[in-house]
């Protein structure tokens, strides 16, 4: 049934008529001027000069968990000054459910009613098999079952009536995710609540497009500056480009006899040019050149290069035109989930920002950041997620390598080696001496991590204790033995705790939202397992304080019996190159 509301007034009561409050799904789509919601078998659809204010309106006084295909909703809300509590974003799920990145509606759609893919309809196709016979044009679902390709690319901005109904097949696609996630929790297929993660999840993609509305404080004019000291000005065409180039390559030639031939942006260049000088390496990785500084003064002019080149080509002057507003924050595309084992992801260089531009993130005038970051995250995971008791104990401590050292009976960095290497799957040199006393002193966790290294190794996806799919890779004939199956045993072993790390990690994040409340602060930065808040002054303590309880509220609504003790290293600060 289709119904028209004129005001925000009306658009309350319409729903109220419908049983809608707090928690109760409601689809919206929204886009442009084109808003609709549904719920139930209802459609309603917004005609009113300005529709937002109609979401607004039923968001203060519902509080419904808005269903969404995507961020793109969740986005469009946010530019118009709407910032929801919940959401169930289809787009997310559908990550959760099926692995893997691709999540577009059409995907969604026919996993869900078991539909082959390779026959989705596509704009333009000429259907031989007569799967348009009859179909009403004007409805998104095919007669077939899969969803019209038109709709799919965004006849449904056509207008208001048009997003009512794709809201509800979002709303549909909702109940049957909701319905998937349920059974893999009853089944045991899942030993954490799926449904819960989904939700989780949701949130973070509402918070996702708040990070990518707001984003990053930057001082702009000191950026300008630092870039121009490590760099030098910025290039005015292809000759001063060039030119620049060739003074950072000077740099690195000066301690060389001969530079003639090497490209020092071709790695099989750079090797030849140390073998020439004694230095015979596998690869050029970084890592691997620190301790060889005092063989020859070329590798460290060639780590000094490195960072330069980093700076210039990715981090320059360019960089900082194109992605730091005329306002001083920095923005980027943000999504919650790496469509891996779960981590948050940003562009424009949010999560790789070297080291050297840190000094240039700064807090505006009258504010501060409140950073936070979660302590031995990955170890204090296993704990509760493998159950080990003994593991489970050394949480408790502040820093958890010092009651495993005792355990083990080795030297505290010999203990975190020996942890490191039980989740990442290391096993020669040290790591492999530290690792059997693993076995000993942590069999439980040891035969969690081992059961998911087999799964991996056989080409089994698995799931993290959220419910999180984790594809592996395929296995070819004669691939279940080898560096192959090796590899995939590893990425496994650790996609089971760095999954459900990042799990936990949203749940902590998404609370912290939820919880600011009237308090002038917003978070700025997730970080892998670290938030960055910029704060109004007055409230950095309180909001300190804030953190460390909804650590705990997060940990007990994600795992809540595991008795594992979460820490958090927090901080205020003026600028994210103070936080240490």
């Amino acid at each position: 049934m289709l119904r028209t509301v004129h005001s925000p007034d009306e658009a309350i009561a319409t729903l109220s008529d419908q049983g809608v409050q707090r928690g109760i799904p409601v689809g919206i789509v929204a886009h442009g001027a084109s808003v609709g919601f549904a719920v139930g078998d209802h459609t309603i659809t917004v005609e009113e000069a300005d529709a937002y204010r109609c979401v607004d309106a039923v968001e203060r006084s519902l509080r419904p968990r808005w269903v969404m295909w995507s961020g793109t909703t969740a986005g469009a809300l946010v530019r118009n000054n709407i910032r929801v509590a919940t959401a169930w974003d289809v787009a997310a799920v559908h990550r959760l459910l099926a692995g893997g990145w691709r999540n577009d509606p059409a995907r969604v759609w026919a996993y869900l009613h078991g539909l082959d893919r390779r026959h989705t309809p596509v704009a333009g196709q000429l259907d031989l098999m007569g799967g348009d016979a009859g179909d009403d044009g004007d409805q998104p679902i095919r007669p077939d079952g899969y969803l019209r390709a038109e709709w799919v690319d965004g006849i449904w901005q056509r207008s208001p009536a048009d997003a009512a109904a794709w809201a509800s097949v979002a709303l549909m696609a909702a109940s049957l995710q909701s319905k998937q996630l349920q059974a893999l929790t009853t089944s045991g297929a899942v030993a954490g609540d799926a449904e819960a993660t989904a939700r989780a999840e949701s949130t973070a993609e509402l918070l996702c497009a708040e990070l990518a509305h707001d984003g990053l404080p930057i001082d702009r004019l000191a950026a300008v500056e630092l870039i121009s000291s490590l760099v030098g000005p910025r290039p005015q065409n292809d000759a001063d480009a060039a030119e620049g180039r060739r003074r950072r390559d000077a740099a690195v030639f000066a301690h060389l006899s001969s530079a003639a031939g090497v490209d020092l942006r071709n790695p099989a260049d750079v090797k030849a040019m140390l073998r020439r000088v004694g230095i015979d390496v596998p690869d050029t990785r970084a890592w691997r050149l620190e301790g060889m500084r005092s063989v020859h003064p070329v590798v460290d002019a060639l780590l000094a290069w490195r960072k330069e080149e980093r700076i210039a080509t990715t981090f320059g002057h360019t960089w900082l035109a194109e992605h730091v507003g005329t306002d001083g924050r920095l923005r980027g595309a943000w999504s919650a989930s790496d469509g891996a084992a779960g981590r948050m992801t940003a562009q424009a260089g949010l999560h790789n920002l070297p080291a050297e531009l840190r000094d240039v993130v700064v807090a505006e005038h009258g504010h501060v950041f409140v950073r936070a970051d979660l302590g031995q995250i990955e170890p204090r995971v296993l704990a509760a997620v493998s159950g080990d008791e003994a593991l489970r104990r050394a949480t408790q401590d502040d820093d958890l390598y010092a009651p495993v050292a005792t355990r083990l009976g080795v030297e505290r960095s010999v203990a975190k080696i020996a942890v490191l290497a039980a989740m990442y799957g290391q096993t020669s040199g040290t790591a492999g001496q530290a690792l059997r006393g693993m076995e000993s002193g942590y069999p439980v966790a040891m035969k969690f991590l081992d059961a998911a290294a087999q799964q991996g190794q056989a080409g089994i996806n698995i799931r993290t204790y959220g419910g999180r799919l984790v594809r592996v890779g395929e296995v070819t004939d004669g691939d279940f033995r080898g560096a192959a199956a090796a590899a995939r045993g590893r990425y496994a072993r650790n996609a089971m705790v760095q999954g459900a790390a990042a799990e936990l990690f949203k749940v902590w994040a998404v609370t912290v939202r939820a919880r600011l409340g009237d308090l002038d602060a917003r978070i700025v930065l997730c970080l892998h397992d670290e938030l960055l808040l910029h704060v109004r002054e007055d409230h950095a303590h309180e909001v300190v304080a804030l953190l460390d309880r909804c650590l705990g509220e997060a940990a007990h609504r994600w795992h809540p019996t595991s008795g594992v003790r979460f820490v958090t290293d927090t901080s205020i600060v003026r600028s994210w190159a103070d936080a240490k």
